[in-house]
């Protein structure tokens, strides 16, 4: 079985709310699938203790180098987060394979939104008309934590 996701990130990838702010913007977000045929298996907020790459698992399907516009093949990331022992970062400087610049991880063009943080929200298997999240819910969920957030979708 295979499992969706939409998880929210601040788009400072070091910025983590108060636990208070998190928990109110985690039942907001539980109440966007309370409608009639609206569901959401769970809704939870994770806090890292390091910078940790959110994925957007089988959506992403291509890389691109924010320097030479090569590109920089998924083998090589998912290369990179073994040799590293974790999705978790103490920096994101990386040598591309492409042509050899020294770039972070976070300024790479991915074709779906991925991005590092140490906090999200995440809804697992959510169900209702609209599938994502939109702009006012967005702003509703920034203003509840005091931070600004992106929005990633992910399948497993």
């Amino acid at each position: 079985m295979s499992d969706g996701y939409i998880r929210l990130i601040p788009t400072d990838r070091d910025w983590q709310p108060a636990p208070v702010a998190a928990a109110s913007a985690s039942a907001y977000v539980a109440s966007l699938f309370s409608a009639p045929g609206d569901a959401v298996e769970r809704v939870e907020d994770k806090f890292y203790d390091r910078v940790t790459l959110i994925d957007a698992g089988e959506y992403t399907t291509r890389i691109t180098c924010s320097r030479c516009d090569g590109e920089v093949t998924l083998d090589w990331l998912g290369d990179l987060v073994r040799q590293n022992g974790s999705l978790s970062f103490d920096h994101l400087n990386v040598t591309v394979p492409c042509c050899g610049a020294v770039i972070e991880l976070d300024s790479l063009r991915y074709e779906e939104p991925i991005g590092f943080a140490r906090f999200e929200i995440s809804a697992m298997n959510p169900t209702r008309a609209k599938y994502e999240l939109e702009a006012n819910e967005l702003a509703r969920v920034a203003d509840l934590l005091g931070h600004p957030v992106a929005q990633i979708l992910a399948h497993y």
